[in-house]
């Protein structure tokens, strides 16, 4: 067999695996799609009303009465020892997403497919990075389709978050009232759910005394303008508590067309550094990140360096990263730094407890 004959095998053979792998990947999207829809069976509860009630353990998608995907540890890691002295109140970012299932503004409080996309998405990859040391809180509440976002009906959009924020505020007060006793507090979000943390930090704690009881809030993929608060500061490095810690991942030099006017006036940490400076740090900083196989640590990641109120990184590398094309990173916020901030979490409430 001639060399050319080899070369044309080879080259037809790497062809038959990328053509058996896309077809894996697709049937995985699929899989991945069709994954909430399984689930919906576990949330058949329905509202009399239309509202939460907070007194009835359906209404949150985390609670530590009951086992919920939050309570999910990676398969490394099941050896840690755990504690449980803090409470994070974690507020979880839009899953109300599909235009041909939109039924109004806001989601049903009862929806099945979205409870289950909330809880086996955010609840799963977000949320469970607090459950070494923290008891985890997570409301369901009547959140704002993602359109909210670009409606250009001001009025109709501020109406659709402030019913949302007002759910949030019923749960947060019906936790203090029933389970807080006095707990340090860690408040963590991710986008729509940090729209509406900024506020809820803004009424709760800052100025008042429950600003002593804060180890410190993530307010993650969305911005902290730097007028918004007074008293509540952004954190400076790794141990300091009852502080602000904030970032949105985006690959190096991109700038999404809704950022653009931004100017660099929101505050951005570096979860590899936990400062605000633009020092870089590179991927052996990243401990570990938690894609879409839970139960895997892939570490080394991404770098990360802050500039003009935005995370840069360079391309993740994980396996078959080659075929991820896209820059805007919000979806990982989390998931990308996930043993950094299972670390940081730790170490803010050891230093918490010293003070």
């Amino acid at each position: 067999m001639d060399e050319l004959s080899i070369l044309a095998g080879f080259g037809l053979l790497c062809l038959m695996r990328l053509f058996g792998f896309l077809i894996i990947l697709i049937v995985s999207i699929i899989s991945c799609s069709d994954k909430y829809q399984a689930f919906k069976s576990n949330y058949t509860f329905k509202s009399p009303d239309g509202k939460p009630d907070y007194s009835n353990l359906n209404y949150w998608a985390a609670h530590p009465w009951k086992w919920d995907p939050s309570d999910s540890v990676p398969a490394p890691l099941r050896n840690e020892p755990k504690d449980s002295m803090v409470d994070v109140f974690f507020l979880h970012p839009t899953t109300y997403t599909s235009m041909k299932k939109m039924k109004g503004q806001n989601a049903d409080i009862d929806d099945e497919y979205i409870n289950a996309k909330t809880d086996y998405s955010s609840l799963l990859y977000q949320a469970s990075v607090f459950n070494n040391q923290c008891r985890v809180f997570a409301p369901r509440y009547r959140q704002a389709h993602i359109k909210t976002f670009s409606e250009k009906d001001k009025q109709k959009a501020a109406k659709a978050f402030e019913l949302a924020y007002q759910d949030l505020k019923t749960a947060f007060e019906y936790y203090l009232k029933t389970w807080n006793k006095e707990r340090p507090i860690i408040i963590a979000s991710h986008s729509q759910g940090s729209l509406l943390a900024e506020r809820l930090l803004k009424d709760y704690f800052e100025g008042n005394v429950l600003q002593n009881k804060l180890v410190v809030a993530y307010i993650i993929g969305w911005p902290v303008p730097k007028e918004y608060f007074t008293s509540l500061k952004m954190c400076e490095d790794s141990l300091q508590t009852g502080c602000i810690c904030s970032w949105r991942t985006l690959r190096k030099g991109f700038v999404p067309f809704y950022l653009k006017n931004e100017n660099g006036n929101s505050y951005v940490t570096n979860p590899l550094t936990w400062t605000t400076g633009n020092e870089y740090a590179p991927r052996k900083s990243n401990k570990g990140s938690v894609l879409t196989r839970f139960n895997t640590i892939y570490s080394h990641t991404t770098d990360a360096q802050t500039s003009n109120g935005l995370l840069y990184v360079k391309k993740p590398k994980f396996p078959w990263s080659f075929l991820y094309v896209n820059r805007n990173y919000h979806i990982a916020d989390i998931n990308l730094y996930y043993l950094n901030i299972r670390e940081n979490v730790n170490r803010r409430i050891e230093m918490f407890w010293k003070k």
